[in-house]
């Protein structure tokens, strides 16, 4: 049986991953969203809010992990960083290998991964497409965000690979610097393109 070619979805914040991943989705493709897995995870009731707690007492509440909390006790601090990966990225794997059982008939199917060169997810990934847009564009799109300040966005930015560096690393990059529509015609043309090297 012939499995589904594996494509990995990544960009930096504020580059439009989102929108690429939700555009991929409206044309079919099958999306595992490692962020969505992970709010499932830290979410009311979620399964890893007692561990959290537990490393981190004060973070989490009736609604789960609070991010406000959490993010000052871990952003700065890799060893922090280190524990709660350690705890949440086994999670995520075992929730992406049920996607994978789920969806094993589809042609292809997306995996949106924000940190997939940061943490080396690449692993049994066929393509990578790399959402990028302008430095002005990702600067602006960010610090409209609630509670978004310049130098927590240099932060954030600063544990990222730099935007240059991934798109040198893609197969395939789609800039959100222009009309939602020319985004969609970028996303449908690499959709096309990744369809004809399955044939």
């Amino acid at each position: 049986m012939t499995k589904p070619m594996i494509i990995g979805l990544t960009g930096s914040i504020g580059m439009g991953k989102s929108t690429v991943a939700q555009m991929f989705a409206d044309e079919g493709v099958p999306i595992f969203d490692a962020d969505a897995a992970v709010h499932i995870l830290q979410g009311p009731g979620g399964a890893l809010v007692e561990e959290i707690e537990a490393l981190f007492p004060g973070t989490t509440d009736e609604n789960g992990v609070d991010r406000q909390k959490l993010g000052p006790a871990v952003l700065g601090n890799p060893d922090a960083l280190k524990q709660l990966e350690a705890v949440i990225h086994p999670a995520v794997g075992m929730m992406r290998l049920k996607f994978l059982d789920e969806n094993q008939n589809a042609p292809m199917i997306l995996f949106d991964i924000p940190l997939l060169f940061e943490k080396s997810d690449a692993d049994g990934i066929d393509h990578v497409i790399v959402v990028s847009a302008s430095e002005a564009d990702q600067r602006e799109r960010v610090l409209r965000r609630p509670g978004m300040m310049p130098d927590k966005f240099e932060k954030i930015k600063s544990l990222q690979m730099p935007d240059e560096e991934k798109r040198k690393r893609a197969d395939f990059i789609i800039n959100t610097s222009q009309p939602l529509e020319e985004t969609r015609e970028q996303v449908r043309n690499t959709i096309e393109k990744l369809k004809a090297s399955l044939a």
